[in-house]
């Protein structure tokens, strides 16, 4: 790949977060999402895991689970009560502003429920630096087929959600019902951050610059311009 294309791909991999995901449950398979096994997926020593960013979408998956080919993983449509998708106040390694829950008491977030074998999710904890890995209980998760899980495991923000102009700000890529939270694209939400901590730089100067340094930079809350 020409360095050109390399750098147009390394940006363009922040500024499409949280990328595409499919219309249905998959079973996801070296990138690729293929149809499910009549009957359903064989959950049997798997674990529930709740995902609401990148973590359903197989251009995600292909990364992440690029060391163990051949591994299938069931990656199945929920529906998730009383949470809502925002912004973490952290850049990610590869330069976006990535995503955490919230609770919102009134809000049903569309997301996915993978369910890793152990070695997939010891796979994708150790790549998860900025979460904790905790367990939700008594949670209102509806699968596609309305079957409920009330106990999953989820990735959680150690750094909490991104206040910008005193809130938290939903993912807009993500369509939830009853929504009460401002919400920004990627790309909008990123030159915010810029303009509020580099203003010095352009957009695509700021994504590599957090790149170098390791994704890690954590945000203040950011007051309005």
């Amino acid at each position: 790949m020409a360095e050109s294309e390399q750098t147009a791909a390394i940006l363009r991999r922040a500024l499409e977060y949280p990328y595409a995901t499919p219309e249905r449950s998959y079973l996801y398979r070296e990138g690729a999402a293929i149809e499910l096994p009549p009957g359903g997926p064989d959950l049997a020593g798997r674990t529930p895991l709740l995902s609401y960013g990148a973590n359903a979408a197989p251009e995600a998956l292909a990364l992440k689970l690029a060391s163990l080919p051949g591994l299938e993983m069931p990656v199945l449509r929920a529906e998730l009560e009383g949470f809502d998708v925002a912004y973490s106040a952290h850049v990610s390694p590869y330069g976006a502003v990535p995503a955490t829950l919230v609770e919102s008491a009134a809000t049903r977030a569309p997301v996915f429920v993978v369910y890793p074998n152990q070695e997939q999710l010891e796979l994708l904890t150790a790549l998860e630096l900025n979460y904790d890995l905790v367990t939700l209980s008594g949670v209102g998760c509806r699968l596609e087929g309305e079957t409920t899980v009330a106990e999953l495991s989820a990735y959680r923000s150690k750094h909490g959600p991104l206040s910008l102009d005193g809130s938290a700000v939903a993912l807009a890529a993500v369509r939830a019902a009853g929504r009460t939270l401002p919400e920004l694209d990627e790309p909008a939400v990123l030159d915010r951050v810029r303009t509020h901590v580099a203003p010095e730089l352009t957009l695509a100067e700021f994504v590599f610059a957090s790149i170098e340094t390791g994704g890690v930079r954590l945000f203040p809350p950011l007051k309005p311009l």
